[in-house]
C-alpha cells in the first residue's frame, strides 16, 4: 500500500470553499473506484507555523492504483476537480510514503473507509518528521526500539503513534521519516510546550540523547483534524 502525503498551501479568504470541495467533490469522486481513498484531512493549528496550511493523506492499494490515480488526475475524472482546488491554493507539495514495517497502520481495508463526511469531534496530531543524519533504516530501527516499544510498554502515553511512514524510492528526500500521532493528553502536551525537558531526560541512556547519534534535524506540527476527516 502507498500514502500520498500532501501540504496544501492555502488561500486564506478561500479556506472553507477549499475544505468544502475537498469533502463533497474530491472524497467521494475518488472513492468512485476501489483502489484509493482520503485518509486525513489535517489542518495546521494557528499560531504552530505558517499559516493556512493543510495536510492530506491518501491510501492507493499499490502501485496499479496509484498509477491509475494519477492518471485520473491528469486527463480523467479528477483533472476537472485538482485544476478547481488549484484555484483555493498557492501550492501543493506532495510525496508519496511507504510504511514502516512495523508502523501501526499496514493494510487497509480501503471499502470500510467512511467517504459520507461523518462528523465528529476533531483530533489533535503531532507529526513528526526527521531527517537522519545516520543511515536511515538504522534510524528507523532506533524509532522502533528506543520510542515505539518503550511507549507502548508504558500502557499510557501523551501520544498514540497512529502510523509511522518513510519516502518512497523516487519521492521526496530519500533520509525522511514521519510519525503521525494522535495527541491522548492535552495536559501533557500543555505541559511539553511550556517546560524545559528536565536534565536528567537528557542524559546518557535517556531518549532525547541518543537520538542525537541518529539526527538532530526534526519537524513537529501540530495537526488538527477537521470535523469530518474520515480518520480521527
Amino acid at each position: 500500500m502507498l500514502f500520498i502525503h500532501e501540504t496544501h498551501s492555502v488561500r486564506g479568504a478561500n479556506e472553507e470553499l477549499f475544505e468544502q470541495a475537498m469533502r463533497d467533490e474530491w472524497m467521494t469522486t475518488l472513492a468512485k473506484t476501489d483502489d484509493a481513498r482520503l485518509l486525513w484531512y489535517c489542518v495546521q493549528a494557528h499560531g504552530t507555523g505558517p499559516a493556512y496550511k493543510v495536510v492530506t493523506i491518501t491510501a492507493a492499494r499499490d502501485g496499479a492504483a496509484w498509477e491509475g490515480l494519477a492518471q485520473r488526475v491528469q486527463s480523467g475524472d479528477l483533472q476537472a476537480l485538482a485544476r478547481h482546488l488549484d484555484e483555493f491554493r498557492h501550492r501543493v507539495d506532495s510525496k508519496v510514503l511507504l510504511a514502516v514495517r512495523w508502523s501501526p497502520m499496514q493494510q487497509l481495508d480501503l471499502g470500510n473507509v467512511p467517504t459520507d463526511g461523518s462528523i465528529h469531534e476533531p483530533t489533535l496530531y503531532m507529526e513528526d518528521t526527521g531527517w537522519p543524519h545516520a543511515a536511515l533504516d538504522d534510524y528507523i530501527d532506533f524509532w522502533q526500539e528506543g520510542y515505539f516499544e518503550p511507549m507502548r510498554n508504558m500502557g499510557r502515553s501523551m501520544l498514540d503513534i497512529q502510523a509511522v511512514f518513510q519516502s518512497a524510492f523516487g519521492s521526496g528526500r530519500r533520509k525522511e521519516a514521519i510519525l503521525m500521532q494522535r495527541i491522548t493528553d492535552q495536559r501533557a502536551l500543555m505541559h511539553l510546550l511550556t517546560t524545559e525537558i528536565a536534565p536528567e531526560l537528557r542524559a546518557p541512556g535517556q531518549f532525547m540523547h541518543e537520538a542525537l547519534s541518529y539526527r538532530d534535524q526534526w519537524e513537529s506540527r501540530l495537526l488538527r483534524t477537521s470535523a469530518w476527516s474520515p480518520m480521527f
